[in-house]
């Protein structure tokens, strides 16, 4: 009864979005693919001038070239495999792209994005975050029935209660113990607090020990190369730590990872991790590419995919200033604002939740469109329902962003 109701909910969510208009005297409900077509900024063959915005728009040949891109340098580590995040895009369109190219599965931030993963086809999925609450795990537990499914614990009671939902729906949930490797946000620490919780999941039933989670996100964005790489060095120092604690009580832990698009190379090549998490790589945004490449320039090895389309609204006669029809509902700003795409002269300004203000106002007349690169693509990505899909100048494809949400 849970996996129906699940099943009903997630149906619910993604497929229907009502609307009821006045009409005369009564109220009339518009069917549900009239809604979904009315939602929808554009539709396949449109030029780029037709698409409705503020929308969120990706280039599938750069995205296309950044899947491929990632095969490529995972080449150089062997017997490390990639299972990238879908906190970036949210979307199994995406993740069936990067699963064909050599995926072993996909990461996952909430139940939501697990779920939408699922339901698109996805058979491997790991839930990177802790989830507290049986009916959380009752959720993750019907996912359990249809996919491999693990997820990351770092506390006693959290892990029986996942065995006992486990158990109790007849399935098994693989465990990864979250280690704390500099974040300070979730994790035990190194070393026995870990081999602690190892032991108590190779004894409960309905769970089984996979491995460690070890992840800074911090890193991903220390600018230099070298600060970059000093940093996962502690990393690796601590998740090594943690894996002579596990080696010396018995435990075999063949499983260990970690990393992000800013780090993974340094973690593929540390000899310890089995597995990296890049996810950003598909997309990229204004803040990663304030890394720097070992040259002391800009890093550019992935393309700028993704951006928020948008319009100019508003121009000031004095043309000291334009405004955009997209604001805090369209960019998260939460790593700085987005950058105007080939016109580094511009700078775009918060306007408030449907604003944008660009100065100077320069050559945009109003009704031109802009192009802009998200500050950070996760957030600005979990605003949209659609993902438009460009190639030559006209809509592809429009993909639903079915794995968006506040967290649940």
């Amino acid at each position: 009864m849970q996996s129906v109701r699940l099943c009903v909910r997630t149906l619910f969510r993604d497929t229907t979005r009502i609307a009821v208009t006045k009409q005369s005297a009564g109220l009339r409900l518009l069917s549900t693919s009239k809604m979904l077509a009315y939602q929808k900024p554009c539709t396949i063959g449109d030029p780029v001038d037709d698409i409705d915005t503020p929308a969120l728009v990706v280039c599938l040949n750069k995205l296309e070239e950044n899947v491929g891109k990632m095969n490529t340098a995972m080449e150089k580590y062997p017997g490390v495999a990639v299972r990238p995040h879908v906190k970036t895009h949210k979307c199994p369109e995406v993740a069936r792209m990067q699963m064909r190219a050599g995926a072993v599965g996909m990461c996952c931030q909430t139940l939501t994005e697990a779920e939408a993963m699922v339901g698109g086809g996805v058979a491997d999925v790991f839930i990177t975050n802790e989830l507290v609450g049986k009916t959380k795990l009752r959720r993750l537990a019907s996912l359990a029935r249809q996919a491999a499914v693990s997820i990351t614990v770092d506390d006693a009671a959290n892990l029986q209660d996942i065995s006992d939902v486990a158990t109790e729906m007849g399935v098994t949930i693989h465990i990864a113990i979250e280690v704390n490797v500099g974040q300070d946000r979730c994790g035990v620490e190194p070393g026995e607090p870990a081999v602690s919780l190892a032991k108590l999941a190779t004894s409960l039933p309905g769970v089984t020990f996979k491995g460690i989670h070890c992840y800074n996100g911090w890193n991903q964005h220390v600018r230099s190369t070298e600060e970059r790489s000093n940093a996962v060095n502690k990393v690796v120092d601590l998740t090594r730590k943690t894996l002579e604690a596990l080696k010396a009580a018995g435990l075999e832990c063949p499983y260990v990872t970690g990393g992000g698009t800013g780090t993974f190379h340094f973690e593929a090549a540390s000899k310890v991790f089995t597995e990296v998490q890049p996810g950003s790589y598909v997309f990229m945004d204004a803040d990663y590419y304030k890394n720097l490449a070992r040259d002391g320039n800009f890093d550019t090895e992935f393309l700028q995919s993704l951006f928020v389309l948008t319009t100019v609204q508003s121009a000031a006669a004095s043309g000291e200033r334009v405004v955009l029809d997209a604001g805090l509902k369209a960019v998260s700003l939460d790593s700085g604002v987005p950058m105007l795409s080939q016109r580094p002269d511009l700078t775009y300004h918060s306007g408030g939740d449907n604003h944008g203000i660009v100065t100077p106002g320069g050559d945009l007349p109003v009704g031109s469109k802009v192009w802009l690169i998200p500050g950070h693509c996760d957030p600005t990505v979990n605003l949209y329902d659609w993902i438009v899909g460009l190639r030559d100048g006209k809509v592809e494809c429009v993909w639903p962003v079915s794995g968006r949400g506040p967290g649940n």
